[in-house]
């Protein structure tokens, strides 16, 4: 290849990278860059089922989007621990959350079906809201680090500082401030307007 040749292919190069990241800038700097970023920091899906079962639970949209997103990050999945789907939810509490709520043809994999395993989680929520009394710090801690834990560290007058497991604080702590963002930022998506 001759050097003129070589001289026009690196300015045809430049000029695309210069146009390229122009388009980059200006799409990060408008209201679509804003969406986008907003995307990928706090993500959402499956808005409606979780307006759903805010309703029919009479819970915060925004606590619940909070939820699945420090334990999922809303992608479907598999922990070490064996629990599963968007609210991470372990074959012994899939168990007591079918016992508890009356049902008899559930199986772990259905759990990867992301609105089961939404009303799942957001019934299971629920149950630990009613059994501390609606402190919503105690029903967090219980559906991180296990309500007999959660009794144990001052059950229904359970603060942040008490939770002994710093895993289990940072959780706690994580998904109240990320229950804030989704407030703010997908109000209108989890019908909180």
């Amino acid at each position: 290849m001759s050097a003129t040749r070589r001289g026009r292919l690196a300015r045809l190069g430049l000029l695309v990278a210069v146009v390229v990241g122009g388009i980059v800038v200006f799409l990060l700097s408008t209201d679509f860059g804003e969406k986008v970023r907003r995307e990928v920091e706090l993500p959402l899906r499956y808005e409606n089922v979780i307006r759903q079962q805010a309703e029919r639970f009479d819970l915060d949209a925004a606590l619940i989007a909070a939820v699945i997103n420090q334990e999922s990050g809303f992608v479907d999945q598999t922990s070490s621990a064996g629990a599963r789907g968007l609210m991470q939810i372990t074959p012994d509490t899939a168990e007591t959350i079918e016992n508890l709520s009356g049902g008899e043809t559930f199986v772990f994999e259905d759990l990867a079906n992301p609105d089961l395993n939404i009303r799942y989680g957001t019934y299971y929520l629920d149950h630990l809201l009613d059994r501390f009394g609606g402190n919503e710090i105690a029903a967090l801690a219980a559906y991180n680090g296990g309500p007999s834990n959660a009794d144990a560290w001052g059950g229904p007058g359970l603060e942040i500082d008490d939770i002994e497991f710093a895993e289990t604080r940072a959780y706690v702590s994580s998904v109240l401030d990320k229950r804030r963002l989704y407030a703010d930022n997908y109000a209108e998506e989890l019908g909180l307007e």
